[in-house]
């Protein structure tokens, strides 16, 4: 198929200025020096307890996942470790900034676009949504609020960390499900360092291959689906360009009840070559329906990316993993020892000498299976970061 026109556009009303987006249409090349094999980067960010976290990340997050892709990859090999790189760069980059000892945090939306092919990792409540030429929406993003993610409330509680809602002093209980120490009413994050170890950084990732009829992409913080819903946004939105369909959403989430916060959308229009606006579904007028199951879920790291399709608007998935365990997310499907750079840590990408690295295994019987190679290692911090996030030692004093 080929390569599709990759067309974006923003929109935002600041009330804390604490919402950075990052937008790359032209975000690098996996074969230097060959534009065929360019992908696009689109982020937002929406900080919490000042902007500190959300700036260090827009600017080091992406650096942090390209030196966590090895060199010389296929272009099948690149998309089969990009969800692995990703959940290494969101680790570092957290671990990194929490050197710094601000205390600010930030949601991370971070989606990367390869042809057809569209992969995204986050943390937090922002949220990134697809409708499919035919009109279909697709969840890419995991919401890590707690008043929507009982699995992480009993993550967290499991972690030692205490899950309720803000207790007045002789009055009753009020606002959302927060974590306690601190306060902070997400599970997953970049920085918080002062809330605790159990608000980790592992991102959801989920990869799914859009047909060759494309689609749009809407990424906005939680000032958006505060006030709108995924139809409402889609609705408002629908049959406009990029720009104008940003602008629009933004517009109609603060109409009902003036900017309380920072109030942040991007729109990534996914079109077939030269076709300069999507059209208005037509299959299914404008009728929205909700898929949590996809075509096919691939279990293979060699998966076959170039097929036709056998319906021209159905969405692929090819990778979706949640899970806060950062062992399993290191390793699980990466047997191959090319799919990592020999003598460095999957995670900083230290240099390791012989015998330096810490396996991420923790089972010993794994080691039998992957025939020789006992990685991918770590270095001593990350190893004890990989700890703090799976619960396997005391949380620091807050």
């Amino acid at each position: 198929m080929e390569r599709p026109d990759v067309l974006c556009g923003e929109a935002a009303r600041s009330r804390k200025g604490e919402d950075f987006t990052l937008l790359l249409a032209e975000a690098g090349e996996r074969v230097a020096g060959d534009p065929s094999t360019s992908f696009s980067v689109f982020a937002l960010f929406d900080g919490h307890n000042g902007s500190g976290a959300a700036m260090y990340a827009k600017k080091n997050l992406l650096n942090n996942l390209l030196r966590a892709i090895p060199s010389g990859l296929s272009r099948d090999e690149w998309l089969a470790v990009l969800p692995r790189a990703l959940v290494a760069a969101f680790v570092k980059t957290d671990k990194d900034f929490q050197a710094v000892a601000e205390t600010s945090g930030t949601t991370v939306t971070f989606v990367v676009i390869d042809e057809w092919v569209v992969t995204v990792a986050s943390v937090g409540d922002s949220r990134c949504i697809l409708e499919s030429a035919d009109g279909s929406l697709y969840h890419l993003s995991a919401d890590h609020r707690f008043d929507s993610n009982q699995d992480e409330v009993q993550r967290v509680t499991a972690c030692g960390s205490k899950v309720g809602k803000l207790n007045l002093v002789g009055g009753p209980e009020v606002g959302p499900l927060r974590c306690w120490p601190g306060g902070l009413c997400l599970s997953r994050s970049i920085g918080d360092m002062d809330v605790g170890e159990c608000i980790i950084p592992v991102p959801h990732v989920k990869q799914v291959k859009l047909s060759n009829a494309g689609g749009r992409i809407i990424i906005a913080s939680d000032g958006v689906w505060d006030d709108l819903t995924f139809e409402m946004a889609l609705e408002c939105s629908r049959g406009f360009p990029s720009d104008i369909a940003a602008n629009r959403i933004v517009n109609e989430a603060i109409h009902p009840r003036g900017l309380r916060d920072d109030t942040t959308c991007i729109v990534v229009d996914i079109l077939p070559p030269e076709k300069l606006a999507p059209s208005p579904p037509t299959k299914r007028q404008g009728k929205i329906v909700f898929n949590n199951m996809f075509r096919r879920k691939h279990t293979d790291v060699s998966f076959i990316l170039d097929r036709e399709y056998a319906e021209p608007d159905e969405v692929e998935e090819i990778f979706d993993d949640g899970s806060a365990m950062l062992s399993k997310r290191l390793a699980a499907g990466y047997a191959l020892q090319s799919m990592f750079e020999p003598f460095s840590c999957a995670v900083c990408q230290v240099q390791l000498k012989a015998g330096q690295g810490i396996s991420v295994h923790s089972n010993p019987l794994q080691h039998e299976k992957l025939q020789g190679w006992q990685g991918p290692f770590l270095c001593q911090s990350c190893n004890e970061k990989k700890d703090a996030i799976e619960g396997k030692r005391p949380p620091r004093d807050s």
